[in-house]
């Protein structure tokens, strides 16, 4: 077995699940998604015996393109976050009642496939094949499936796809150029291949156009907050826990290495940049009377000190990159989740009509909480791990920096505690709030489960993906 299994699963779920009818969509999706899951465990395993478990076959002879498929410490950790929090993401719909169920549960599992692909993928065509498809579902699942009117959640979506795809295109435009340099696309080619500094400029811009899009780093996060609050939840959770990872995994695999010299040249603009989005999104986060949308620009807060980190070019920042991203996705999910749960209940978004849920629901309201305390980086919580060497690998390259992008702790603090004060403490609000069932409780006590032992014990985590990153850097200080 090799890792081309995960992505079979992935993509023969999504048809099975198409065709099985809605009656039994949920159910079949969420065996696929814990198949894929199973599989990704299974494969790890081989890998750490140190079997061979790539895949690599020619696919198209000319122009050279291989549908490589590579696992080590990166690619897997992020395929791991996808197949964990896949059939999480499907569990949590199923007290929802979904019209058309059988392509909702197909596209989730399409998507998964793609963003799975696009970790895996070491040939840059196959890659950029596999950016662009995990864009089709997510355009369908909020529009088709998401909240408020049509005509703005139609302008909303269609913004986000166009913004997206009018990014890839300039990625596309430099793996054809890098093509034509280095006569294949596959990323080991591309990092041998002399590109002079100002070649590597024009490759450098044109992912982080790409990336920035995705992420979203500002000036170009102005899709997010909309389609965050339009989305239907489970979309939510696909965007901010996975896709958007995907760009900062791919600052790491691809853009860092292949064109370093700009990186280096320009380091202080892309982490000043992103730090301001660290900033700017905190602000935005303290104004917010819509629960998702505060969620939205918190996400926007924490994966500006992501890639913040990453464009450090340190060990700690790369490897606090990796561990805040997956440490962000499961806790960005369980927020996501909980709101979701909140707003099914009280049916509104506003924090305004909220409050009072501790006294009618304890077991809640403890959950939450502590999802709250991990998502402003409490010591204990898995958080902490990534956010500390974060802050510290600002700190190596200047102290202001590490001080400034210390904000979004103490910023994120002021917000998510005030939200949770208004949203369930106070008196008994007079809508009634039922208790949480046990398959809710469940999908908490894992996620929970998750960022505990990972922030008492990272040290797998950490000997994992360290000496992959110690690769990269050394591609980027050749």
């Amino acid at each position: 077995m090799d890792v081309s299994f995960i992505l079979i699963i992935l993509l023969f779920g999504a048809a099975a699940t198409y065709f099985v009818g809605n009656k039994w969509a949920s159910k079949a999706a969420l065996i696929f998604g814990t198949a894929a899951f199973a599989a990704t465990l299974y494969i790890l395993y081989r890998y750490n015996l140190g079997e061979k478990v790539n895949f690599a076959k020619v696919w198209i002879r000319t122009p050279r393109v291989f549908f490589s498929l590579q696992a080590d410490g990166l690619s897997l950790s992020m395929v791991l976050l996808t197949t964990a929090l896949t059939p999480v993401i499907i569990a949590s719909t199923f007290r929802n009642v979904i019209a058309n169920s059988r392509a909702f549960y197909a596209l989730i599992l399409f998507m998964a496939f793609a963003m799975a692909g696009t970790f895996l993928s070491t040939d840059g065509l196959v890659y950029y094949i596999f950016w662009e498809l995990s864009l089709i579902p997510i355009y369908f699942i909020a529009l088709i499936w998401g909240g408020g009117d049509y005509e703005s959640r139609k302008k909303a979506v269609v913004k986000f796809f166009i913004y997206t795809f009018a990014g890839s295109l300039f990625m596309l435009v430099a793996f054809v150029y890098m093509y034509y340099k280095a006569g294949m696309f596959l990323n080991t080619a591309l990092y041998r291949t002399e590109f002079t500094g100002t070649e590597q400029f024009w490759i450098f811009l044109a992912f982080f156009l790409a990336y920035a899009i995705k992420i979203p780093l500002i000036p170009f996060h102005t899709w997010q907050a909309n389609v965050y609050q339009k989305a239907p939840t489970a979309g939510t959770m696909l965007l901010s826990g996975i896709m958007l990872k995907m760009a900062i995994y791919s600052i790491i695999r691809w853009q860092l290495p292949i064109a370093p010299a700009p990186a280096k040249e320009y380091m202080y603009v892309f982490v000043g940049l992103s730090i301001a989005g660290v900033i700017y999104g905190s602000i935005l986060a303290l104004k917010q009377a819509d629960l998702k949308k505060l969620l939205a620009y918190s996400s926007l807060a924490h994966v500006g000190l992501i890639a913040a980190g990453a464009y450090t070019l340190t060990l700690d920042g790369l490897r606090g990159a990796f561990l805040q991203m997956i440490a962000h996705g499961f806790v960005v999910v369980g927020l996501f989740y909980a709101a979701e749960i909140i707003i099914r209940r009280f049916n509104t978004t506003e924090i305004s009509e909220m409050g009072g849920i501790r006294s009618q629901s304890p077991k809640f309201t403890s959950m939450f909480m502590i999802l709250v305390l991990a998502s402003v980086a409490l010591p204990s919580t898995f958080n902490f791990i990534g956010e500390f060497e974060l802050l510290y690998s600002l700190a190596q390259t200047n102290i202001w920096l590490a001080v400034l992008g210390g904000t979004t702790i103490i910023l994120g603090a002021f917000y998510m505690l005030r939200m949770f004060q208004h949203v369930m403490l106070g008196e008994q609000n007079v809508k009634i709030f039922a208790d949480i069932k046990f398959g809710e409780g469940f999908i908490f006590v894992l996620i929970i489960a998750v960022l505990l032992f990972f922030g008492l014990y990272p040290k797998p985590i950490v000997d994992f993906i360290t000496p992959d990153l110690q690769e990269i850097l050394l591609l980027i200080n050749r």
